[in-house]
């Protein structure tokens, strides 16, 4: 048994350092590439179980974004002031938010492709933006920049471009507001009724305990994919 549980430690470990040696336009490529994949062959996932998004994201997204320095940096010069289990509430509710938001507008992802820019980095290079774009029929690209830096375990987002807008800097100036009105505890008040407000417009349960399907409203081909961005930038200035 000690064996079998070395084994598997090590391949872990193997796991981990391969994942953490990619450059990283090839890591959000492969990232991209397989959660497009899955999107588009799960029928529950084409039906409007937002569940199953959840998981998605959890399992194959999440482990490629610091939400840590994400929300460090949307918080701006109010973080020092937060107190350790304020920082810890900011960082969980803020990630829940942009998880909730994220996770419901990709049902809007249908017959798009997304193009990787061409992309070069010095060798001692620590930050980096992986530039894309999104392509749809009938619609004008939407470019989607990913800002990322150099872990010990790997390269991680921390800011993400969206049709030239930056979430980081667009929360950064509604959170301010929210601080100076009401304080830190308040901003993580909002947060949380922001997340809530996403989850009211998800597929609820029926009584057998499984998500009702909803299925997306049709719309023009311009708009399904921009959503994405409405939807992010939206929940920001709110």
């Amino acid at each position: 048994m000690l064996r079998v549980i070395t084994t598997l430690a090590v391949s872990l470990l193997s796991l981990a350092s391969w994942a953490a040696d990619l450059p990283p336009d090839v890591l959000a490529k492969n990232t991209t590439q397989e959660v497009l994949a899955i999107l588009r062959a799960d029928k529950d996932i084409q039906s409007g179980n937002v569940q199953k998004i959840y998981d998605l994201v959890e399992a194959k997204v999440l482990p490629h974004f610091d939400f840590n320095r994400m929300t460090q940096l949307a918080v701006g010069k109010h973080w020092n002031a937060a107190t350790p289990l304020q920082k810890q509430s900011l960082v969980k509710e803020f990630r829940a938010l942009l998880v909730r938001t994220y996770s419901t507008s990709l049902t809007a992802f249908k017959d798009q492709a997304i193009e990787f820019k061409p992309f070069s980095m010095k060798p001692d290079e620590t930050e980096v933006t992986v530039q894309t774009e999104v392509k749809q029929p009938g619609g004008k690209p939407i470019p989607i920049n990913y800002d990322m830096y150099k872990t010990a375990f790997g390269w991680k987002v921390y800011d993400v471009s969206i049709d030239g807008v930056s979430l980081v800097i667009n929360y950064r100036s509604s959170f301010a507001s929210t601080i100076r009105q009401s304080g830190i505890d308040g901003l993580i008040s909002t947060l949380e009724s922001k997340s809530r407000s996403v989850e009211k417009s998800e597929p609820q349960p029926n009584s057998g305990g499984k998500a009702v399907p909803v299925k997306p409203a049709r719309s023009k081909p311009s708009t399904s994919l921009k959503s994405l961005a409405d939807r992010m930038l939206y929940t920001a200035s709110r």
